[in-house]
């Protein structure tokens, strides 16, 4: 497997990043495609690989959601319920698996992301970690066990209830499923339907960063006390390197030293952090797939 060459797919909402890789982690080749309506999308992305001068032995695909993982299912491997109309009941998987016929694994974005922090990044040497993503959606993968979580389905960490005061911010929040859940009231599109402006063209002091704290924190209570993980990451385009201090002190408060744990109550700024691999997470994780993938298939 040394001598391998793997492709890596981050399936995003605005864009997929295709990238050719080695077991070493190692990126040979990338390419971003925005994302269309998938026929458009999928043709570019096979093309791609085609065109990349060496045979693929597998491929890794972190996906946006929701999608179905089970391998029984009729439905294994397609996207499903996604607010992205285009994309509904879109067979993902199969469609690189049908163009290529090698093995192939799909997780959720931000599964992968959390994988390849494991492996690569931020969460090595970690039983339990979260990834978060805050960008165009909020999504949330875990390591448990240094294994991604599934379950029923998967982890949808984004649409998590949290306390909603109308008087400080009467937003109604904009997830077209549950309306003021954490995505609807904190992802990039509810902030700038808000403020009318986006999350990177606002300035620092701007109140909105507090808002948006307040919101991440009331999730990291959440998350810390179910889950429990041992390092909380995030990534995404909305977290601007400002957020941080705030969302850790809120995270703190909330918390009361309930959580009487000194990475919470002493080292929070090494608990709370940005992802070690930057935008690469994603991509990265269909590498650390792919390869898990061969090494699983029998082929």
């Amino acid at each position: 497997m040394a001598n391998s060459v793997f492709g890596a797919i981050e399936a995003g909402g605005t864009k997929f990043v295709c990238a050719i890789g080695m077991s070493s982690g190692s990126i040979i080749n990338s390419i971003r495609i925005p994302t269309r309506v998938p026929a458009e999308t999928m043709a570019d992305v096979i093309a791609f690989f085609q065109n990349c001068g060496r045979p693929i032995s597998a491929f890794g695909i972190g996906s946006f959601g929701p999608i179905d993982l089970k391998p029984a299912s009729s439905t294994y491997g397609f996207i499903t319920s996604t607010p992205k109309e285009s994309w509904r009941n879109f067979d993902l998987a199969g469609t690189i698996q049908r163009a290529f016929n090698v093995p192939v694994a799909l997780d959720t974005d931000v599964n992968a992301a959390i994988l390849a922090e494991s492996q690569w990044g931020a969460a090595q040497k970690l039983e339990t970690a979260l990834y978060i993503t805050v960008g165009t959606g909020i999504g949330g993968g875990a390591i448990v066990a240094g294994k991604p979580l599934h379950g029923l389905v998967h982890p949808e960490m984004g649409h998590i209830r949290i306390p909603h005061d109308f008087a400080r911010d009467p937003f109604p929040g904009l997830c077209p499923y549950h309306g003021d859940c954490l995505e609807g009231l904190a992802s990039g599109p509810a902030i700038k339907a808000r403020w009318g402006i986006a999350a990177s063209e606002l300035p620092a002091d701007h109140v909105a960063f507090e808002l948006e704290a307040d919101y991440l924190a009331f999730a990291c209570v959440n998350w810390i006390c179910t889950l429990s993980p041992q390092r909380l990451i995030f990534g995404g385009g909305v977290m601007q390197p400002h957020i941080f201090p705030l969302l850790r002190e809120r995270t703190r408060s909330l918390l009361n030293d309930y959580v009487n744990a000194p990475e919470i109550t002493e080292r929070i700024d090494h608990y709370i952090v940005p992802p070690a691999l930057g935008n690469q997470a994603g991509v990265l994780g269909g590498l650390a797939m792919a390869m898990s993938a061969i090494e699983k298939a029998d082929y």
